[in-house]
């Protein structure tokens, strides 16, 4: 399991009954996490004293309740720091496990000794396209999202990185990378963070587990003659990290390089486990 703990400003303070007590900054949230299945007392005075709590609907999605939450406030990690603010299916528009991604292929760009150009796909509010630029790489950032886009600006901006070389799209992923392929594009690194299902501006269907193999296999023929990296996350049940493997091994298979994949996990404060957060495979050149 790749962990990530080096953040000072959040923390996962305890979790039982289906949901875990969150510090992050300040404020203390409460929100539901499907893999937190133990029954254990839940005496952390955090849980009575939470600033927001998401109460999931037996019918699907839920709300949030609040208890002095501001509409916004900031994180830090290391130079970056990130607007939060809660918003629909219990978000907070920031991931923190993937620090331990982050850490990972900022220090691949640092020793790559060359330029690195990076695609980030889905790259919702940034997080993996501040910690590549900051490494010194070119950025194409790309979400559907106007407000995911406007959002990660706003991160660059309140971490320094408003001069730093990045490209801001506003497009379908998939559709991008069709374009990219036929304009002769090549990047040295692709990161994706795709989600379990959605659907394109045009009521295009995404399933995860239909069509994360075939976009891999088209973003392949956008890599560089040299390329530093692939990471693929994914935070569906059904991928696990095997899974996510096999689907680099046989998607780069015509590149010369290795594949780790793992979960990703978060300390927990009151009963030092590990949480599992999700899934990520990384390919690098051998």
């Amino acid at each position: 399991m790749w962990i990530a703990n080096q953040w000072k400003d959040y923390e996962i303070i305890d979790c039982s009954q289906g949901e875990k007590l969150e510090r992050w900054g300040s404020y203390l949230l409460v929100r539901p996490d499907p893999q937190v299945i133990w029954d254990t007392p839940k005496t952390h005075p955090g849980w009575k004293q939470r600033n927001g709590h998401y109460h999931r609907s037996s019918r699907g999605g839920g709300e949030w309740e609040f208890f002095g939450l501001p509409q916004q406030w900031d994180i830090r990690y290391g130079s970056f720091t990130f607007h939060l603010k809660p918003f629909r299916f219990k978000h907070t528009g920031l991931f923190p496990e993937q620090a331990a991604n982050w850490e990972w292929f900022a220090k691949k760009i640092k020793n790559a000794g060359r330029p690195v150009k990076v695609l980030n796909l889905f790259a919702y509010t940034g997080g993996a396209t501040l910690a590549a630029a900051a490494a010194g790489a070119s950025v194409t950032h790309v979400d559907a999202s106007k407000g995911m886009v406007s959002w990660a600006k706003e991160n660059a901006a309140s971490s320094g990185l408003s001069d730093a070389k990045i490209r801001w799209l506003v497009d379908d992923c998939v559709k991008f990378v069709e374009r990219e392929i036929r304009r002769g594009s090549r990047y040295d690194a692709i990161i994706m963070d795709p989600p379990s299902y959605g659907r394109g501006p045009k009521g295009e269907m995404w399933k995860i587990e239909s069509s994360i193999y075939p976009l891999i296999l088209r973003c392949a023929e956008l890599l560089s003659d040299d390329p530093l990296f692939f990471l693929v996350n994914a935070y569906t049940t059904g991928l696990q990290p095997a899974v996510l493997s096999y689907l680099l091994n046989y998607g780069l298979r015509k590149f010369h390089g290795s594949v780790d994949a793992q979960e990703l996990g978060l300390p927990v404060f009151a009963s030092g486990l590990i949480l599992p957060c999700g899934a990520s495979g990384r390919w690098e050149r051998s």
